[in-house]
């Protein structure tokens, strides 16, 4: 994306759409699949000091799957970089 102001949106989008999209799911095993693959509550798994048992996934997994969202942004953007640049 050239403009930054669309690529911020962009980012805050996926940050805070898939956390709105899993609480609308009514299983409680998807629910709890979706909650390991979401950037937002990898990032909360990362920080956690205290009830590790609650959570949907430990801090190492959620940081790689943080580690996986990064990855797959700049595979996309070198992507992108390479089709769409003169």
């Amino acid at each position: 994306m050239r403009d930054s102001a669309v690529a911020v949106g962009a980012v805050l989008g996926i940050l805070y759409l898939f956390p709105i999209i899993i609480a609308f799911v009514s299983s409680a095993t998807w629910h709890k699949r979706l909650e390991r693959w979401t950037p937002a509550f990898a990032g909360v798994a990362i920080q956690a000091t205290t009830g590790l048992r609650h959570l949907a996934i430990g801090p190492w997994g959620g940081l790689g799957v943080l580690a996986i969202w990064a990855g797959a942004a700049l595979v996309a953007g070198a992507l992108m970089l390479r089709l769409r640049d003169a």
